[in-house]
């Protein structure tokens, strides 16, 4: 009926004129109203008559569903009817297909266009980088700048987040001189996006000094310096920041506070963890997966593995990134058989594809799980293509640790040999730390000098070497190795640990005199030693890595930071609470001894986190049975 309706009032319509004026109005009310149909088929009926208003309402509604057909039969009426729209509409277009990932079709929208504006060049530059395509951003801008066209602030900061890594921080600080130029760094959205760039390529320094400078901060750049900070592994100033910044009175979104839990997860500070959950909550912020996953990590990284997992298991759709997330937490803490249960639920799903870090974590929880022989079954299914994923150089140091853990070194040695390229910086690492463990003097010595020529500015080889020739008892070779290092000016990071006691954060290093409480700490100790010597603890003099006498060797060893921080854990609380203890390097055996028996004389559960391995010790019982 509707449309004999309409070929009625065609009829008496007295000129075209006319006839457009009294039937645009309808095909914006049927865009507006949802039926896109029937607002196509009365573009169909117009022909040549149908002008800017009608195809201006049917591109929207179009853009609104996403319908590509629908919106490719608009611009296919507009080619047959030879109208030749005016730069408003191409743009509508070019957004349309950029929306519909159909980039080609855009792109060839914008190049085809004779007048191009600032608004059609900066939808192409910003649809190309939020979809990863940077190098075609950088491309498209580049043209803008050579055929005169002026970016505005909204091109500045689309283009800026192309400009990834250190690769691109070249260009960046270009695009940050013309951005200059014209006056738009005073824009607080094109300093969150130079200042976003500039923490992403690892120049925290410049980003901070542009945060400082902005006339004004909205939660967008706040974030921005909070998440740079912890990208880069700096936990403490982004908390130090996020801190600052709510006095300030920023009110902290769902992305600010998943910046946050990622310091947090770094500093293994599970009550503020907790408290970051909680206002989350209390503020009724989107919990959307990317702060979930955020939660995830955090109780993963601060030892609640069952949280972590209650998280996601209520987790209505997950990512990839989830999974992962769940998967390298049960790594970090040795269940390899939980491992390998998740990621069968993983593939048995079928929702989400595993991808290269899925690989990494499953691999590296047979490696810290004892279960070399599955992950080797497991590497050889990716070569054969089984998952889909080839493995790269992380999958074959991760084998080469694999096999380096449980002892097999000779063998890790040959599989080097057969890797398809060559063995990066990192391969290299970890067989050496295998060859420190189980004393491989030979294959260890020529691997230590391979990775000084490759790394002759990373302390931690000449400290490993230094280490592995000590325990030989070649003591001459130690020394040559420390004077190389006085001779490249390369220093040590410093080993330290710390523990959270009311809300502030305790830091020890070996044979700590800076404590406040340090007379306390080591009256304590002298005390502890005593009962931990008559409950069976035998100082093993191997962990000390100097030429001294044993009675000395046993001093060094109770003044680790790892005893001193247990020690203040014992006096700064409560009975029968848990001590939670953190460590920037690898725990020594001889610590890692002390810490069970001291769990056990003294009824206290251990957390100890070290750079790679959580060690949850109860009743003298370590969870990584003795293996990491």
């Amino acid at each position: 009926m509707f449309n004999l309706m309409r070929l009625i009032h065609r009829s008496f319509s007295s000129s075209p004129t006319n006839y457009v004026l009294q039937t645009i109005l309808p095909i914006s009310q049927l865009c507006s109203n949802g039926r896109l149909q029937e607002a196509l088929l009365e573009m169909v009926m117009l022909g040549p008559e149908m002008g800017f208003h009608g195809y201006d309402a049917l591109l929207n509604a179009c853009l609104d569903k996403r319908a590509l057909r629908d919106g490719q039969r608009v611009h296919a009426h507009m080619i047959k009817t030879r109208y030749l729209p005016a730069t408003y509409l191409r743009t509508r277009l070019l957004i349309f297909y950029g929306k519909c990932d159909c980039l080609e079709d855009a792109r060839k929208v914008l190049d085809e266009m004779p007048d191009k504006n600032v608004v059609s060049w900066t939808a192409m530059i910003s649809r190309y980088s939020q979809t990863g395509h940077c190098s075609e951003a950088l491309t498209v801008f580049a043209e803008m700048m050579r055929s005169d066209g002026k970016p505005n602030e909204f091109t500045f900061a689309t283009v800026l987040t192309s400009c990834i890594r250190a690769s691109g921080l070249g260009l960046g600080k270009q695009i940050h001189g013309l951005i200059v130029k014209w006056n738009y760094d005073s824009h607080t959205f094109v300093g969150s996006s130079l200042l976003d760039m500039y923490a992403k390529a690892g120049q925290i320094k410049e980003a901070r000094e542009i945060f400082e400078c902005l006339p004004e901060r909205d939660v967008v750049s706040c974030t921005a310096i909070i998440a740079g900070y912890a990208q880069l592994g700096l936990d403490e100033e982004a908390l130090e920041m996020f801190h600052r910044l709510q006095s300030e009175g920023m009110s902290p979104n769902y992305v600010t506070y998943a910046s946050l839990l990622t310091a947090l997860s770094g500093l293994a500070l599970l009550d503020h963890g907790k408290q970051a959950h909680c206002h989350v909550l209390r503020r009724e912020l989107p919990f959307y997966a990317v702060l979930q996953n955020s939660l995830i990590d955090m109780y993963s990284k601060c030892g609640n593995l069952s949280y972590a997992r209650r998280l996601f298991d209520n987790m209505p759709e997950r990512t990839a990134i989830s999974w992962n997330a769940m998967l390298v937490g049960y790594s970090k803490h040795g269940l390899g058989r939980e491992v390998l249960e998740l990621f069968r639920l993983m593939r048995d799903e079928k929702r989400v594809k595993p991808d290269a870090v899925t690989l990494l974590a499953v691999l590296s929880g047979c490696s810290h799980g004892r279960m070399e022989d599955t992950g080797l079954n497991i590497f050889d299914g990716m070569v054969a293509g089984e998952y889909g994923i080839k493995p790269g150089t992380e999958h074959y140091g991760c084998i080469v640790d694999m096999l380096g853990r449980a002892g097999r070194i000779d063998e890790a040695f040959e599989f080097i040999k057969r890797m398809p390229s060559k063995p990066t910086a990192g391969v290299l690492g970890s067989l050496l730390g295998a060859c420190r463990v189980h004393l491989s003097v030979d294959i260890g010595e020529s691997v230590g000098r391979r990775l000084i020529e490759i790394e002759p500015e990373n302390a931690g080889n000449y400290v490993i070497l230094s280490n592995l020739y000590a325990s030989a008892g070649r003591w001459a070779d130690v020394n040559n190795v420390r004077a190389m290092m006085m001779q490249k000016a390369v220093t040590k990071e410093p080993g330290r640990s710390w523990i959270q006691h009311e809300q502030t954060l305790h830091y020890f290093h070996a044979n700590d005199r800076t404590h406040p409480r340090r007379e306390e700490v080591l009256a304590k100790m002298k005390e502890i030693s005593i009962k931990m010597k008559q409950a069976g603890y035998v100082p093993d003099l191997s962990c000390v890595l100097y030429d001294v006498d044993e009675e000395q060797k046993e001093k060094m060893l109770l003044g680790h930071s790892e005893k001193l921080a247990l020690t203040f854990g014992l006096i700064a609380t409560g009975e029968g609470i848990p001590i939670r203890v953190f460590k920037n390097l690898r725990i020594c055996v001889d610590c890692h001894n002390f810490a069970k028996i001291f769990s056990k004389v003294f009824e206290r559960e251990v957390s100890l986190r070290d750079k790679n391995r959580f060690h949850q010790i109860v009743d003298g019982i370590c969870s990584c049975g003795d293996y990491w």
